[in-house]
């Protein structure tokens, strides 16, 4: 059992056609969030809700060994551009099916019935987790205060995320 916090290396992506660094508050609050908790941020930047473009960043990240989180916002509604839950779940080698369920069913509190509207999934690509959350502040607030922040700390029993990751590349 770990007694101790255990940081870990976040990315955070926003996808957006319209934010910018200084409009940006969901990115924001993401990395106020974990940084708040302990963990380092890893890289953040802002992308066009362009699937070539997400899946491009996302893959540069999977990729480093360093990185064992992406949090995503934006692009998980129904409209033509949003398109965040295409481009990161081709990359998923496994999917987090309850996710986007639990945050359905906690979000239903706040927002009742829409959350239906919302695409937000999670999977594990080489190793890191991702998890794909709605764009507005509110969404990723509920996100991480109420299923993400204990998930990532190696002191929340019975089980977390954080004792997963040396194991995420068994084979």
């Amino acid at each position: 059992m770990a007694d101790a916090f255990i940081p870990i290396q976040i990315a955070v992506l926003t996808v957006s056609d319209s934010r910018t660094e200084v409009t940006d508050t969901s990115g924001k609050l993401l990395v106020d969030r974990l940084q708040s908790a302990g963990h380092e941020l890893a890289d953040k930047r802002i992308v066009a809700d362009d699937i070539y473009q997400i899946r491009a960043i996302v893959s540069v990240w999977i990729a480093d060994p360093d990185i064992d989180v992406i949090l995503t916002t934006g692009g998980t509604g129904l409209t033509g551009r949003d398109g965040t839950p295409e481009a990161v779940s081709a990359l998923f080698d496994k999917t987090i099916e309850g996710f986007g369920e639990l945050f359905r069913h906690v979000s239903f509190a706040s927002i009742k019935t829409s959350t239906i509207q919302s695409r937000a999934i999670a999977g594990v690509a080489n190793g890191t987790f991702i998890f794909a959350l709605p764009g507005s502040s509110g969404a990723c607030q509920t996100a991480w205060d109420d299923i993400l922040q204990s998930q990532l700390d190696a002191r929340h029993r019975p089980c977390n995320f954080i004792d997963l990751i040396p194991r995420l590349l068994e084979t």
